[in-house]
């Protein structure tokens, strides 16, 4: 690993004791995708909720780069470089595609102000990139209200990519999608590597074996196992805990 993106060390959370998040540590490297996987309870959502500063921590540090981030609000943590795609999409569904990536690259939050006075060339060029990046080229002057449910998940994923966040953390983005919007997912985030450093929470084994390079299993709030899918899925450990006998499949 040549540099390091996101340092998580030690990190915790207790609810009235219950330990949803125990003592994990991670060292993510500048863009790696990592995949994390775990059953439903194993700390998942409550890690990514920890490095966005959605909850508090009550132990261990988050750094990205070599800044310490550790509780801080969500805002200055998304201005540190931390971009966070959730389940449930927000898009503005009254925009069009590409409006709404124009509006998303203003560093200006005054989204009136935005459209009253134009986007420059590069703000264009940029815009043209990611509607391309996302599969979103064709529908770029649509009504995002009118679009699919793949395709507002990747225009939400725009969003994020447009702001150019260090790192991407993204909580099960297939969730909900068909097959073949599963797969374009796949290629999508596959063109991320590299540019971005990403964090993917999934359940479906089949995407995961489409883009996993390393994964870490998560298990009653601690790390259970880290590496590559082959070794994951022959971790009699995590057949145990999560996978059971078929693998990823």
């Amino acid at each position: 690993m040549d540099r390091v993106a996101l340092t998580i060390d030690g990190l915790g959370v207790d609810f009235e004791g219950f330990k949803a998040v125990n003592n994990v540590s991670l060292t993510i490297g500048e863009g790696e995708l990592r995949v994390v996987l775990g059953a439903n309870g194993a700390g998942k959502t409550t890690l990514m909720d920890l490095i966005s500063g959605k909850t508090q921590s009550t132990s261990g540090r988050v750094f990205i780069d070599d800044t310490e981030i550790t509780n801080w609000p969500e805002h200055k943590i998304a201005r540190a470089g931390i971009g966070r795609k959730f389940q449930i999409p927000s898009v503005f569904k009254e925009l069009s595609v590409r409006r709404n990536l124009e509006v998303a690259s203003c560093k200006n939050p005054g989204v009136l102000a935005n459209l009253r006075f134009g986007f420059g060339a590069d703000t264009k060029r940029r815009v043209a990139e990611v509607l391309d990046l996302i599969g979103l080229t064709e529908e770029a002057d649509r009504t995002a209200a009118y679009l699919s449910h793949g395709q507002t998940q990747w225009l939400e994923l725009g969003l994020l990519i447009i702001q150019n966040p260090k790192v991407i953390l993204l909580d099960e983005p297939t969730a909900g999608m068909t097959q073949a919007e599963t797969h374009k997912t796949s290629q999508i985030v596959n063109n991320l590597k590299g540019r971005h450093t990403i964090i993917v929470v999934e359940h479906d084994m089949a995407f995961v074996r489409e883009i996993a390079e390393r994964i870490t299993v998560l298990h009653l709030g601690q790390v259970l196992a880290e590496g590559s899918v082959s070794e994951i899925e022959n971790d009699p450990r995590v057949k145990e805990a999560y996978l059971g006998a078929q693998g990823i499949t």
